[in-house]
């Protein structure tokens, strides 16, 4: 732990900003010697107040939505992308003033909106679904049977292309370097026959390069080897990567509940809230010092302070017994955990804050009671 807990207050997303630049280091790495581009998707990291760390290494931001689009205009500054499932009318002007490149999902919303987007001077891509299975869990498999996300090479063999001038294959979701290769490979495959006309090919995100084992040499050979072949630019625009391990979210015991199971530690913080992925995947967060429910001594389970019966973290077990005020450090949750977090029942929502790497602590955001309102009619 790097970090100064009697310092922190709960509950609290704590980026660690040495953990951070560790990483980008990392993804500069790969761009230098792969001469690919890499952008922060902001489906996975959105904390703007990072971003003028994460601009020092990184030359723009993709966006799944017109908000998210507003956001890198108004606090990156950088290029601007957007991909989207559909486009609304009402929104589109909007997002052609402010993107530099658009990817659209099917041909359908090619053909509605493209003519506005080039005329605004955008970049215009499609997104094709390459036909991997590389994600064991569909909730996170844009490539599972039936996937709405992208277009599949035989529906684009009719498809007007003139003016197309980049592909987007996303398929990943926190993947090793054997499935970026998989990707590449399927998308060389399945659409060498548009290749020759494209100015860029975008191969997404979940290449979870800032990995302890994924084999960036691996992959920084494949794209080379790309470009090299067909001569247009690469862009990579992981979320996770990014933010990958880079700070925990601090909780406190507020309760020790009995019952006819097991003791029950009701915390200050929520899954469906706060960790919602834990209920979605469902997944079991690490706790620093935890274990396995009888692992160690004393083994409790783990709520939240919602009204929702199924507030459940999990059961863990610790050296000593729980109490209330004891700290519990749930590891790895600011990517795709912060951005996902809700102020549902109006459950005391956690601050956002950094450690710095000259071990001083910034509170970032705290929010208030206005926030709930505001959200509400």
């Amino acid at each position: 732990m790097s970090f100064d807990i009697d310092q922190i207050p709960s509950p609290c997303y704590l980026l660690e900003e040495e953990k951070l630049i560790s990483n980008l280091e990392t993804l500069k790495r790969v761009q230098d010697e792969s001469g690919c581009t890499i952008i922060l998707a902001l489906k996975g990291f959105a904390m703007w107040s990072a971003f003028p760390l994460v601009k020092q290494y990184l030359p723009g931001c993709t966006a799944s939505s017109l908000y998210e689009l507003q956001l890198s205009a108004e606090k990156f500054g950088g290029e601007n992308h957007i991909y989207s499932a559909a486009y609304r009318e009402d929104e589109f002007d909007e997002i052609a003033t402010l993107a530099d490149h658009l990817v659209f999902n099917s041909v359908a919303q090619w053909q509605k909106f493209g003519r506005k987007a080039r005329a605004a001077g955008v970049s215009c891509g499609l997104r094709v679904n390459p036909g991997i299975s590389e994600v064991a869990t569909d909730l996170y498999n844009p490539c599972f049977a039936g996937s709405r996300l992208g277009i599949r090479p035989e529906h684009l063999i009719q498809a007007d292309m003139a003016g197309i001038e980049g592909l987007h294959a996303h398929a990943l979701c926190e993947n090793m370097a054997d499935s970026s290769i998989a990707l590449i490979d399927a998308f060389e495959d399945k659409f060498a026959a548009w290749i020759p006309e494209l100015k860029w090919v975008n191969f997404g995100g979940g290449h979870l390069m800032t990995h302890k084992d994924y084999d960036t040499d691996k992959l920084i050979d494949r794209i080379n080897a790309f470009r090299e072949k067909w001569k247009v630019k690469v862009y990579l625009e992981p979320g996770g990567a990014i933010a990958w391990r880079t700070g925990p979210l601090i909780a406190s015991v507020l309760d020790i509940v009995p019952t006819d199971g097991l003791p029950v530690a009701i915390l200050d913080i929520s899954a469906t809230a706060h960790m919602p992925d834990v209920l979605e995947m469902p997944y079991r967060p690490a706790i620093t010092g935890s274990g396995e429910s009888g692992e160690k001594p004393h083994t409790y389970r783990l709520g939240g302070t919602s009204c929702l019966a199924g507030d459940v973290i999990g059961d863990y077990s610790f050296d000593t017994p729980l109490k209330t005020g004891s700290r519990l450090i749930f590891e790895d949750m600011i990517h795709y955990t912060m951005v996902k977090a809700t102020m549902f029942n109006g459950v005391h929502h956690p601050d956002i804050a950094i450690w710095h790497s000259d071990n001083s602590f910034e509170l970032v955001r705290r929010f208030s009671y206005e926030d709930f309102r505001d959200r509400l009619s």
